[in-house]
């Protein structure tokens, strides 16, 4: 029989709390009663809607005990704090897998890609753990800990912020041994008096608690690279870097893009590469030689690294590709729905660019989010992308991709739209077979609503046929 992931001795010992209502061992750790799994410890925190009020729902859909504060149903391990026991619990679980090699992940885009990408890796080469979806705030980062298991050989966590001082206590829980910081641009910029550089001091605030003599991959085609050079020195790392120049530890040299695929070609330390990935975005060329410099800091040999960029398929939202059968043949749907920056932007336009297909290049755009006072000149900037990867046809959805759309030439026109559900049917009568369609924007401004329309078209076809 598999050993537990915590007793519930072990969880009262760790987070400095009580057992009541009986023994238990628990396979997993949820916060999130729409989530539990038979066996899972559900960790009742405070919220919009305190979490004491759903553990009898927690333990009718399996949990087999609850991490509380307040009198409760069933088992449970009581405390004071239960986000602070959490932290606790993480810090524990982290302290019993001792062997374990820890990596972490950052950057204004692509960090979850990546930090997947790794955790692909990690798994080829033996008992891996990692973040699953985006948990990677001060809630996300405890929990994942929580979730490793005691014989963990490699893990990696994805490390995110919105504001300054954000990382820091990330990073010192997770204590990683090495570092990636995918690049650094104008995100979150609001939050930040100072622009980008505090961005960038943000980002860099990743070092904060990494091991002693860890490494720190980082982008040398990123114009705040010196900087974080410097800070990942003044914290004892050894810089790796990676992007097109020379000097770089991982070389970028071609990246040459296909039907639902791309080729790789690279130098690793002065040894070329040439390998196929199942993603066509540009960005993941750079995004490629950072996997390939954080597995190897991991101890992940070179072939696993490979394999693992070679199987893994992207995301849902962040550039996965489907056909959309219509009327007459089908047309090609890239969907980026989940997020977008203007850096996300350009290197989506320039993977389109490079594209051939036999129709249009056509992108639905919605409002990219959180760029402040620059909002709109943002929006505005990307016209000229546009126009060097031969866009035919942009769609817009929102008032901050209004900018882009009175920018725009009118025979690159191809519809606005107040919101994106709007934009979705609007779009969905435009597309033709033989067109290349790709759908960007940010999460909160519902780019997937436009996905999802265009999708719809698929279906009806199905049922047509």
């Amino acid at each position: 029989m598999a050993e537990p992931l915590w007793t519930a001795a072990e969880i009262a010992a760790a987070v400095g709390g009580k057992v009541t209502g009986g023994d238990f061992a628990v396979n997993g750790v949820s916060i999130d009663t729409r989530s539990i799994e038979d066996g899972d410890l559900f960790v009742a925190l405070a919220g919009a809607r305190d979490g004491h009020e759903f553990v009898g729902q927690a333990l009718a859909a399996g949990a087999v005990g609850s991490l509380a504060s307040l009198p409760v149903g069933g088992s449970a391990v009581m405390v004071e704090d239960t986000f602070k026991a959490l932290e606790k619990l993480g810090e524990a679980a982290r302290i019993r897998a001792s062997r374990a090699k820890r990596g972490a992940v950052t950057g204004s885009v692509g960090k979850t890609s990546v930090t997947q990408a790794i955790r692909a890796g990690l798994m080829l080469a033996g008992k891996g753990h990692s973040s699953v979806k985006s948990y990677n705030n001060h809630i996300g980062v405890p929990l994942t800990l929580a979730r490793m298991p005691r014989d963990t050989e490699r893990a990696v966590f994805e490390i995110g912020m919105n504001h300054a001082d954000e990382i820091a206590p990330l990073s010192r829980f997770v204590r990683p041994h090495a570092v990636a910081i995918t690049t650094v641009g104008p995100v979150h910029v609001e939050n930040f008096p100072d622009g980008e550089v505090g961005v960038a001091r943000a980002k860099a605030e990743i070092f904060a608690g990494i091991e002693p003599g860890g490494v720190a991959v980082l982008n040398a085609d990123n114009p705040w690279f010196e900087m974080l050079s410097a800070e990942a020195r003044k914290a004892g790392a050894e810089v790796r870097s990676f992007g097109a120049g020379e000097a770089c530890d991982a070389r970028l040299l071609d990246f040459q893009p296909k039907i639902g695929e791309a080729v790789i070609k690279a130098r690793l330390h002065g040894k070329a590469l040439d390998f196929p990935i199942l993603q066509t975005g540009f960005h993941w060329g750079p995004n490629s030689m950072a996997v390939l410099l954080m597995l190897e800091a991991l101890d992940v040999s070179l072939d696993d690294g490979l394999a693992a960029l070679g199987a893994f398929e992207p995301l849902a939202g962040r550039g996965a590709e489907r056909q959309i059968r219509v009327a007459g043949g089908a047309f090609t749907l890239i969907d980026e729905s989940y997020n977008a920056n203007p850096i996300s932007m350009a290197a989506a336009f320039a993977a389109l660019g490079a594209r051939k297909p036999s129709g249009r290049r056509i992108v639905a755009l919605t409002d990219m989010l959180e760029l402040g006072a620059e909002g709109p000149a943002f929006h505005a900037g990307l016209a000229q992308p546009l126009a060097s990867a031969q866009v035919d046809l942009a769609f817009c959805a929102g008032p901050l991709m209004k900018s882009l759309w009175d920018t725009l030439p009118p025979t690159r026109r191809g519809g606005y739209a107040e919101t994106a559900a709007e934009l979705g049917s609007l779009i969905a009568r435009a597309v033709e077979p033989g067109d290349l369609v790709m759908v960007k924007g940010s999460n909160g401004s519902k780019a997937g609503a436009v996905t999802a329309a265009l999708m719809l078209l698929d279906a009806r076809s199905g049922e047509a046929g």
